[in-house]
């Protein structure tokens, strides 16, 4: 079976650019596009690359913290919440 119904083969140990650019290479037409845009937004973000070069959160998980993800969750049950899109519609 050769082509785009082939299955994929690994030999040996890929580099991550080799496993980037493969991946890049499977990609649609449609995909390329929002995926570049992706790429482009996690190099130059600052705020991204805030986030990423952030050391993790490595402070104890406590009962307050259960309660308020308790709390949360039935309020979600309840129909106490927005979804973001009628967030952003209401309060822009």
């Amino acid at each position: 079976m050769r082509g785009a119904d082939a299955p994929s083969v690994t030999i040996g140990r890929m580099t991550n650019r080799e496993k980037l650019h493969r991946l890049v290479d499977e990609l649609t037409d449609a995909e390329l596009a929002p995926t570049l845009r992706l790429v482009e937004t996690q190099r130059h973000d600052p705020t991204l690359r805030a986030l990423t070069d952030a050391p993790e959160d490595d402070e104890p998980w406590t009962d307050e913290d259960e309660a308020a993800v308790a709390e949360s969750r039935a309020d979600f049950a309840g129909g106490r919440t927005l979804s973001h899109e009628e967030m952003l519609r209401r309060h822009g």
